[in-house]
Protein backbone atom coordinates (compact mmCIF):
# COMPACT_ATOMS: atom_id res chain seq x y z
CA UNK A 1 0.00 0.00 0.00
CA UNK A 2 1.59 3.33 -1.04
CA UNK A 3 1.83 6.25 1.35
CA UNK A 4 -1.37 8.28 1.05
CA UNK A 5 -2.41 11.92 1.37
CA UNK A 6 -5.81 13.56 1.68
CA UNK A 7 -6.98 14.96 -1.66
CA UNK A 8 -9.31 17.44 0.03
CA UNK A 9 -12.06 16.37 -2.37
CA UNK A 10 -14.84 14.29 -0.86
CA UNK A 11 -15.50 11.86 -3.72
CA UNK A 12 -11.79 11.19 -4.28
CA UNK A 13 -10.69 10.80 -0.68
CA UNK A 14 -7.05 9.77 -0.17
CA UNK A 15 -4.62 9.32 -3.07
CA UNK A 16 -0.95 8.23 -3.24
CA UNK A 17 1.53 10.90 -2.19
CA UNK A 18 3.10 11.09 -5.67
CA UNK A 19 -0.23 11.50 -7.48
CA UNK A 20 -1.52 14.93 -8.48
CA UNK A 21 -4.87 16.66 -8.68
CA UNK A 22 -5.71 18.59 -11.81
CA UNK A 23 -8.80 20.21 -13.26
CA UNK A 24 -10.42 18.37 -16.16
CA UNK A 25 -10.04 21.38 -18.45
CA UNK A 26 -6.25 21.28 -17.97
CA UNK A 27 -6.12 17.52 -18.57
CA UNK A 28 -8.64 16.78 -21.30
CA UNK A 29 -9.59 18.79 -24.35
CA UNK A 30 -13.20 19.04 -25.44
CA UNK A 31 -13.74 18.88 -29.19
CA UNK A 32 -16.88 20.26 -30.83
CA UNK A 33 -16.16 19.38 -34.45
CA UNK A 34 -19.37 19.68 -36.43
CA UNK A 35 -20.41 17.28 -39.20
CA UNK A 36 -20.77 20.23 -41.58
CA UNK A 37 -20.03 19.75 -44.39
CA UNK A 38 -21.27 16.19 -43.87
CA UNK A 39 -18.38 13.75 -43.55
CA UNK A 40 -20.36 10.73 -42.33
CA UNK A 41 -23.92 9.51 -42.02
CA UNK A 42 -22.92 6.73 -39.58
CA UNK A 43 -24.70 7.60 -36.34
CA UNK A 44 -23.25 6.49 -33.01
CA UNK A 45 -25.28 6.02 -29.86
CA UNK A 46 -24.30 5.90 -26.20
CA UNK A 47 -25.80 3.91 -23.32
CA UNK A 48 -24.63 3.23 -19.79
CA UNK A 49 -24.71 -0.51 -20.46
CA UNK A 50 -23.22 -0.72 -23.96
CA UNK A 51 -21.01 2.36 -24.14
CA UNK A 52 -20.50 3.82 -27.61
CA UNK A 53 -22.06 1.67 -30.34
CA UNK A 54 -23.45 2.17 -33.84
CA UNK A 55 -27.13 3.12 -33.64
CA UNK A 56 -28.07 -0.14 -35.37
CA UNK A 57 -26.57 -2.10 -32.45
CA UNK A 58 -28.31 -0.16 -29.68
CA UNK A 59 -30.42 -2.46 -27.51
CA UNK A 60 -34.11 -1.67 -27.80
CA UNK A 61 -33.53 0.41 -30.92
CA UNK A 62 -33.47 4.18 -30.90
CA UNK A 63 -35.53 7.17 -31.84
CA UNK A 64 -35.62 8.06 -35.51
CA UNK A 65 -32.51 10.16 -36.23
CA UNK A 66 -32.62 13.59 -37.74
CA UNK A 67 -32.36 13.71 -41.50
CA UNK A 68 -30.05 16.71 -41.26
CA UNK A 69 -26.71 15.04 -40.56
CA UNK A 70 -24.97 18.42 -40.49
CA UNK A 71 -26.62 19.03 -37.09
CA UNK A 72 -24.48 16.28 -35.52
CA UNK A 73 -20.96 16.40 -34.10
CA UNK A 74 -18.09 14.09 -35.00
CA UNK A 75 -16.65 11.44 -32.70
CA UNK A 76 -13.41 9.58 -33.35
CA UNK A 77 -11.84 6.36 -32.04
CA UNK A 78 -10.33 6.89 -28.56
CA UNK A 79 -12.67 9.79 -27.78
CA UNK A 80 -14.29 9.70 -24.36
CA UNK A 81 -17.92 10.30 -25.28
CA UNK A 82 -20.07 11.72 -22.51
CA UNK A 83 -23.78 12.50 -22.59
CA UNK A 84 -24.05 15.87 -20.86
CA UNK A 85 -27.73 15.23 -20.12
CA UNK A 86 -27.42 11.69 -18.78
CA UNK A 87 -23.96 11.35 -17.23
CA UNK A 88 -25.59 10.98 -13.79
CA UNK A 89 -26.91 7.64 -15.01
CA UNK A 90 -23.52 6.50 -16.26
CA UNK A 91 -23.88 7.46 -19.92
CA UNK A 92 -20.19 7.63 -20.82
CA UNK A 93 -18.05 5.45 -23.06
CA UNK A 94 -14.76 5.16 -24.95
CA UNK A 95 -15.40 5.18 -28.68
CA UNK A 96 -13.96 2.58 -31.04
CA UNK A 97 -15.66 4.20 -34.03
CA UNK A 98 -15.71 7.23 -36.28
CA UNK A 99 -19.20 8.60 -36.65
CA UNK A 100 -21.60 11.41 -35.82
CA UNK A 101 -23.32 11.94 -32.49
CA UNK A 102 -25.94 14.14 -30.88
CA UNK A 103 -24.91 17.73 -30.11
CA UNK A 104 -25.57 17.04 -26.40
CA UNK A 105 -22.54 14.73 -26.32
CA UNK A 106 -19.08 15.89 -25.27
CA UNK A 107 -16.01 14.37 -26.90
CA UNK A 108 -12.94 14.44 -24.65
CA UNK A 109 -9.35 13.25 -25.09
CA UNK A 110 -6.09 13.91 -23.21
CA UNK A 111 -4.29 17.13 -24.00
CA UNK A 112 -1.01 15.21 -23.75
CA UNK A 113 -0.66 12.35 -26.21
CA UNK A 114 1.51 10.60 -23.61
CA UNK A 115 -1.45 10.14 -21.26
CA UNK A 116 -3.54 6.97 -21.35
CA UNK A 117 -7.10 7.89 -22.34
CA UNK A 118 -8.39 4.66 -20.75
CA UNK A 119 -7.36 5.91 -17.30
CA UNK A 120 -9.56 8.99 -17.57
CA UNK A 121 -12.39 7.00 -19.05
CA UNK A 122 -12.31 4.70 -16.02
CA UNK A 123 -12.47 7.72 -13.69
CA UNK A 124 -15.65 8.86 -15.42
CA UNK A 125 -17.07 5.33 -15.09
CA UNK A 126 -17.04 5.44 -11.29
CA UNK A 127 -20.34 5.92 -9.50
CA UNK A 128 -18.83 8.33 -6.98
CA UNK A 129 -17.58 10.64 -9.75
CA UNK A 130 -20.97 10.58 -11.45
CA UNK A 131 -22.73 11.37 -8.18
CA UNK A 132 -20.32 14.28 -7.60
CA UNK A 133 -21.84 15.95 -10.66
CA UNK A 134 -25.20 16.31 -8.92
CA UNK A 135 -26.06 19.99 -8.75
CA UNK A 136 -23.87 21.09 -11.66
CA UNK A 137 -26.95 21.14 -13.87
CA UNK A 138 -30.58 21.60 -12.97
CA UNK A 139 -31.44 17.89 -13.19
CA UNK A 140 -34.14 16.37 -15.33
CA UNK A 141 -37.83 17.11 -15.14
CA UNK A 142 -40.47 15.04 -16.90
CA UNK A 143 -43.85 16.66 -16.61
CA UNK A 144 -46.98 14.84 -17.64
CA UNK A 145 -49.70 16.98 -19.14
CA UNK A 146 -53.39 16.22 -18.84
CA UNK A 147 -53.61 14.53 -22.24
CA UNK A 148 -50.92 12.02 -21.34
CA UNK A 149 -48.19 13.70 -23.40
CA UNK A 150 -44.77 13.80 -21.80
CA UNK A 151 -43.22 17.25 -21.83
CA UNK A 152 -39.53 16.72 -21.08
CA UNK A 153 -37.21 19.45 -19.83
CA UNK A 154 -33.58 18.46 -19.50
CA UNK A 155 -30.79 20.65 -18.23
CA UNK A 156 -27.35 19.60 -19.39
CA UNK A 157 -24.18 19.82 -17.34
CA UNK A 158 -22.25 22.73 -18.86
CA UNK A 159 -18.74 21.98 -20.07
CA UNK A 160 -17.28 24.91 -18.14
CA UNK A 161 -18.60 23.47 -14.85
CA UNK A 162 -17.43 19.98 -15.74
CA UNK A 163 -14.04 21.33 -16.73
CA UNK A 164 -13.49 22.95 -13.34
CA UNK A 165 -13.74 19.66 -11.46
CA UNK A 166 -10.57 18.08 -10.10
CA UNK A 167 -9.61 14.49 -10.90
CA UNK A 168 -6.70 12.34 -9.63
CA UNK A 169 -3.72 12.01 -11.95
CA UNK A 170 -1.30 9.09 -11.77
CA UNK A 171 2.06 9.10 -13.53
CA UNK A 172 1.90 7.80 -17.11
CA UNK A 173 3.48 4.45 -16.35
CA UNK A 174 0.94 3.87 -13.58
CA UNK A 175 -1.90 5.00 -15.86
CA UNK A 176 -1.04 2.24 -18.31
CA UNK A 177 -0.56 -0.43 -15.62
CA UNK A 178 -3.88 0.45 -13.98
CA UNK A 179 -5.72 0.62 -17.32
CA UNK A 180 -4.32 -2.72 -18.50
CA UNK A 181 -5.35 -4.34 -15.21
CA UNK A 182 -8.84 -2.83 -15.31
CA UNK A 183 -9.29 -3.87 -18.94
CA UNK A 184 -8.65 -7.48 -17.95
CA UNK A 185 -10.65 -7.35 -14.71
CA UNK A 186 -13.67 -5.61 -16.27
CA UNK A 187 -13.64 -8.00 -19.22
CA UNK A 188 -13.76 -10.91 -16.76
CA UNK A 189 -16.72 -9.37 -14.91
CA UNK A 190 -18.46 -8.56 -18.20
CA UNK A 191 -18.14 -12.18 -19.32
CA UNK A 192 -19.84 -13.32 -16.12
CA UNK A 193 -22.55 -10.69 -16.56
CA UNK A 194 -23.12 -11.66 -20.19
CA UNK A 195 -23.54 -15.32 -19.21
CA UNK A 196 -26.08 -14.38 -16.52
CA UNK A 197 -27.91 -12.07 -18.93
CA UNK A 198 -28.10 -14.90 -21.47
CA UNK A 199 -29.74 -17.08 -18.80
CA UNK A 200 -32.23 -14.28 -18.05
CA UNK A 201 -33.03 -13.95 -21.76
CA UNK A 202 -33.71 -17.71 -21.99
CA UNK A 203 -36.02 -17.51 -18.96
CA UNK A 204 -37.93 -14.59 -20.46
CA UNK A 205 -38.26 -16.36 -23.80
CA UNK A 206 -39.54 -19.44 -22.00
CA UNK A 207 -42.08 -17.35 -20.10
CA UNK A 208 -43.29 -15.78 -23.35
CA UNK A 209 -43.68 -19.20 -24.96
CA UNK A 210 -45.58 -20.59 -21.96
CA UNK A 211 -48.01 -17.65 -21.99
CA UNK A 212 -48.40 -17.80 -25.77
CA UNK A 213 -49.29 -21.47 -25.82
CA UNK A 214 -51.64 -21.28 -22.83
CA UNK A 215 -53.70 -18.33 -24.11
CA UNK A 216 -54.05 -19.62 -27.67
CA UNK A 217 -54.63 -23.37 -27.32
CA UNK A 218 -55.01 -23.92 -23.56
CA UNK A 219 -53.22 -26.49 -21.42
CA UNK A 220 -54.06 -29.68 -23.29
CA UNK A 221 -51.59 -30.52 -26.08
CA UNK A 222 -52.61 -31.47 -29.61
CA UNK A 223 -56.05 -29.84 -29.45
CA UNK A 224 -58.04 -28.89 -32.52
CA UNK A 225 -57.49 -25.30 -33.61
CA UNK A 226 -59.14 -22.99 -36.12
CA UNK A 227 -58.25 -19.86 -38.05
CA UNK A 228 -59.15 -16.70 -36.20
CA UNK A 229 -59.78 -14.85 -39.50
CA UNK A 230 -58.15 -11.83 -37.88
CA UNK A 231 -55.14 -10.78 -39.93
CA UNK A 232 -52.89 -10.17 -36.95
CA UNK A 233 -53.87 -13.26 -34.96
CA UNK A 234 -52.76 -16.87 -35.28
CA UNK A 235 -54.90 -19.96 -34.87
CA UNK A 236 -56.87 -20.39 -31.66
CA UNK A 237 -58.51 -23.31 -29.91
CA UNK A 238 -61.56 -24.48 -31.87
CA UNK A 239 -64.18 -23.89 -29.13
CA UNK A 240 -62.98 -20.47 -27.99
CA UNK A 241 -64.97 -17.39 -28.90
CA UNK A 242 -63.56 -14.21 -30.44
CA UNK A 243 -64.58 -10.84 -29.09
CA UNK A 244 -63.11 -7.38 -28.56
CA UNK A 245 -61.57 -5.81 -25.47
CA UNK A 246 -64.29 -3.16 -25.51
CA UNK A 247 -66.96 -5.84 -25.02
CA UNK A 248 -65.27 -7.49 -22.01
CA UNK A 249 -63.46 -4.54 -20.38
CA UNK A 250 -64.70 -1.25 -19.01
CA UNK A 251 -62.41 1.76 -18.76
CA UNK A 252 -62.51 3.31 -15.29
CA UNK A 253 -62.05 6.85 -14.10
CA UNK A 254 -61.14 6.45 -10.46
CA UNK A 255 -60.63 9.30 -8.03
CA UNK A 256 -57.63 9.51 -5.71
CA UNK A 257 -56.13 11.50 -2.89
CA UNK A 258 -53.13 13.78 -3.39
CA UNK A 259 -51.09 11.79 -0.88
CA UNK A 260 -51.81 8.42 -2.52
CA UNK A 261 -48.73 6.42 -3.48
CA UNK A 262 -47.56 7.06 -7.07
CA UNK A 263 -47.42 3.92 -9.23
CA UNK A 264 -46.11 3.11 -12.70
CA UNK A 265 -46.96 0.37 -15.19
CA UNK A 266 -43.55 -1.05 -16.05
CA UNK A 267 -42.24 -2.76 -19.18
CA UNK A 268 -41.78 -5.90 -17.07
CA UNK A 269 -45.56 -6.34 -16.98
CA UNK A 270 -45.95 -5.17 -13.39
CA UNK A 271 -47.54 -2.24 -11.60
CA UNK A 272 -44.87 -1.05 -9.19
CA UNK A 273 -44.32 1.82 -6.79
CA UNK A 274 -42.45 4.67 -8.42
CA UNK A 275 -39.23 4.47 -6.43
CA UNK A 276 -36.02 6.34 -5.89
CA UNK A 277 -34.38 4.65 -8.88
CA UNK A 278 -36.38 6.82 -11.31
CA UNK A 279 -33.91 9.01 -13.20
CA UNK A 280 -34.24 12.69 -12.44
CA UNK A 281 -37.26 14.45 -11.01
CA UNK A 282 -40.67 13.37 -12.22
CA UNK A 283 -43.23 16.04 -11.42
CA UNK A 284 -46.75 14.86 -12.14
CA UNK A 285 -49.56 17.28 -11.50
CA UNK A 286 -52.61 15.68 -9.98
CA UNK A 287 -54.74 16.66 -12.97
CA UNK A 288 -52.56 14.28 -15.01
CA UNK A 289 -53.22 11.38 -12.65
CA UNK A 290 -56.02 8.94 -11.89
CA UNK A 291 -56.81 6.45 -9.18
CA UNK A 292 -56.03 2.74 -9.42
CA UNK A 293 -57.02 -0.08 -7.06
CA UNK A 294 -55.80 -3.58 -6.38
CA UNK A 295 -56.84 -6.03 -9.15
CA UNK A 296 -57.47 -3.26 -11.69
CA UNK A 297 -56.13 -3.95 -15.18
CA UNK A 298 -53.46 -1.42 -16.25
CA UNK A 299 -52.71 -0.97 -19.97
CA UNK A 300 -49.97 1.54 -20.80
CA UNK A 301 -51.04 3.63 -23.78
CA UNK A 302 -47.51 4.19 -25.09
CA UNK A 303 -45.50 1.16 -23.94
CA UNK A 304 -48.14 -1.43 -24.86
CA UNK A 305 -45.81 -2.91 -27.46
CA UNK A 306 -43.23 -3.62 -24.77
CA UNK A 307 -45.59 -5.56 -22.54
CA UNK A 308 -46.47 -2.76 -20.11
CA UNK A 309 -49.78 -4.43 -19.22
CA UNK A 310 -50.46 -5.71 -15.71
CA UNK A 311 -52.90 -6.55 -12.96
CA UNK A 312 -52.23 -4.11 -10.15
CA UNK A 313 -51.28 -5.45 -6.74
CA UNK A 314 -51.34 -1.94 -5.30
CA UNK A 315 -53.72 0.93 -4.67
CA UNK A 316 -52.70 4.50 -5.44
CA UNK A 317 -52.48 6.93 -8.34
CA UNK A 318 -51.08 6.50 -11.84
CA UNK A 319 -50.68 8.61 -14.96
CA UNK A 320 -53.63 8.94 -17.32
CA UNK A 321 -51.42 7.53 -20.08
CA UNK A 322 -52.37 4.19 -18.52
CA UNK A 323 -55.86 2.79 -19.17
CA UNK A 324 -57.26 1.53 -15.86
CA UNK A 325 -59.90 -1.12 -16.53
CA UNK A 326 -62.28 -3.64 -15.01
CA UNK A 327 -63.65 -6.80 -16.62
CA UNK A 328 -66.42 -9.33 -16.11
CA UNK A 329 -64.02 -12.05 -17.32
CA UNK A 330 -61.03 -13.38 -15.41
CA UNK A 331 -58.88 -10.25 -15.45
CA UNK A 332 -55.72 -12.30 -15.30
CA UNK A 333 -56.59 -13.90 -18.65
CA UNK A 334 -57.14 -10.44 -20.20
CA UNK A 335 -53.69 -9.37 -19.03
CA UNK A 336 -51.97 -12.55 -20.22
CA UNK A 337 -53.65 -12.26 -23.64
CA UNK A 338 -52.64 -8.62 -24.08
CA UNK A 339 -49.09 -9.48 -23.04
CA UNK A 340 -49.07 -12.29 -25.60
CA UNK A 341 -49.97 -9.76 -28.31
CA UNK A 342 -46.99 -7.67 -27.18
CA UNK A 343 -44.68 -10.69 -27.48
CA UNK A 344 -45.90 -11.21 -31.05
CA UNK A 345 -45.29 -7.60 -32.05
CA UNK A 346 -48.97 -7.06 -32.83
CA UNK A 347 -49.29 -3.57 -31.37
CA UNK A 348 -46.85 -2.03 -33.82
CA UNK A 349 -48.91 -3.50 -36.66
CA UNK A 350 -52.17 -1.97 -35.49
CA UNK A 351 -51.04 1.35 -34.00
CA UNK A 352 -49.82 4.69 -35.23
CA UNK A 353 -46.31 4.66 -33.80
CA UNK A 354 -44.99 8.11 -32.91
CA UNK A 355 -41.40 6.84 -32.62
CA UNK A 356 -39.50 3.79 -33.70
CA UNK A 357 -39.82 2.22 -30.24
CA UNK A 358 -43.32 3.38 -29.32
CA UNK A 359 -46.89 2.38 -30.14
CA UNK A 360 -49.72 4.83 -29.61
CA UNK A 361 -52.72 3.37 -27.80
CA UNK A 362 -53.61 6.41 -25.72
CA UNK A 363 -57.07 6.36 -27.30
CA UNK A 364 -59.42 3.92 -25.55
CA UNK A 365 -61.33 3.62 -28.84
CA UNK A 366 -58.24 1.96 -30.29
CA UNK A 367 -57.69 -0.32 -27.30
CA UNK A 368 -61.27 -1.52 -27.15
CA UNK A 369 -61.05 -2.56 -30.82
CA UNK A 370 -58.36 -5.19 -30.08
CA UNK A 371 -59.55 -8.78 -30.55
CA UNK A 372 -59.27 -11.39 -27.81
CA UNK A 373 -59.94 -15.14 -27.85
CA UNK A 374 -61.84 -16.29 -24.78
CA UNK A 375 -62.49 -19.75 -23.33
CA UNK A 376 -65.27 -20.22 -20.79
CA UNK A 377 -64.75 -18.85 -17.28
CA UNK A 378 -63.84 -22.22 -15.81
CA UNK A 379 -61.10 -22.80 -18.38
CA UNK A 380 -59.89 -19.21 -17.96
CA UNK A 381 -59.36 -19.88 -14.25
CA UNK A 382 -57.52 -23.15 -14.83
CA UNK A 383 -55.22 -21.50 -17.38
CA UNK A 384 -54.56 -18.46 -15.21
CA UNK A 385 -53.88 -20.52 -12.07
CA UNK A 386 -51.31 -22.49 -14.06
CA UNK A 387 -49.71 -19.37 -15.56
CA UNK A 388 -49.60 -17.61 -12.21
CA UNK A 389 -47.66 -20.52 -10.74
CA UNK A 390 -45.25 -21.04 -13.62
CA UNK A 391 -44.63 -17.34 -14.28
CA UNK A 392 -44.07 -16.70 -10.58
CA UNK A 393 -41.41 -19.40 -10.50
CA UNK A 394 -39.74 -18.02 -13.63
CA UNK A 395 -39.84 -14.44 -12.30
CA UNK A 396 -38.32 -15.53 -8.99
CA UNK A 397 -35.35 -17.14 -10.74
CA UNK A 398 -34.96 -14.25 -13.19
CA UNK A 399 -35.13 -11.64 -10.41
CA UNK A 400 -32.42 -13.44 -8.44
CA UNK A 401 -30.20 -13.42 -11.53
CA UNK A 402 -30.90 -9.72 -12.10
CA UNK A 403 -29.79 -9.13 -8.54
CA UNK A 404 -26.56 -10.99 -9.36
CA UNK A 405 -26.06 -8.59 -12.27
CA UNK A 406 -26.53 -5.61 -9.94
CA UNK A 407 -24.00 -7.00 -7.49
CA UNK A 408 -21.46 -7.60 -10.28
CA UNK A 409 -21.97 -4.08 -11.62
CA UNK A 410 -21.47 -2.57 -8.15
CA UNK A 411 -18.38 -4.74 -7.68
CA UNK A 412 -17.00 -3.58 -11.03
CA UNK A 413 -17.56 0.10 -10.18
CA UNK A 414 -15.98 -0.36 -6.75
CA UNK A 415 -12.86 -1.99 -8.20
CA UNK A 416 -12.49 0.77 -10.79
CA UNK A 417 -12.77 3.43 -8.08
CA UNK A 418 -10.17 1.80 -5.82
CA UNK A 419 -7.55 1.64 -8.57
CA UNK A 420 -8.11 5.00 -10.32
CA UNK A 421 -7.81 6.76 -6.97
CA UNK A 422 -4.75 4.71 -5.98
CA UNK A 423 -6.33 3.13 -2.92
CA UNK A 424 -5.27 -0.22 -4.33
CA UNK A 425 -2.01 -0.87 -6.13
CA UNK A 426 -1.78 -3.27 -9.05
CA UNK A 427 0.38 -6.25 -8.19
CA UNK A 428 1.97 -8.14 -11.02
CA UNK A 429 0.56 -11.45 -9.77
CA UNK A 430 -2.94 -10.00 -10.29
CA UNK A 431 -2.55 -10.19 -14.07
Amino acid sequence: MPKMKDSGIEWIGKIPMEWKLRKIKYTLISRTENNNPVRTTDILSLTAKQGVVPLSEKEGGGNKPKNDFSAYRLAYPDDIVLNSMNILSGSVGLSKYFGCVSPVYYMLRPISKMDDVRFYHYIFQTTVFQKSLMGLGNGIMIKESGNGKLNTIRMRIPMDKLGNLYIPIADRKSQKIISDFLDDKCAEIDRLSNNIQAEIDILEEYKCSVITEAVTIGLVPDVEVRDSNIYYLSKVKYDWGLTKIGYVCKKLNRSFEANDVALICSNQGRVIVRGENVVGIMASEDNAMQGIKKNDIAIHGMDTWHGAIALSKYEGKITRVVHVCDSSEDKRFIVYWLQYLAFQGIYKLISNGVRGNTSDFRSWDKVKDIYIALPNREEQKVICDYLDKVCSEIDFIADSKKQQLNVLEEYKKAIIYEYVTGKKEVKYDEF
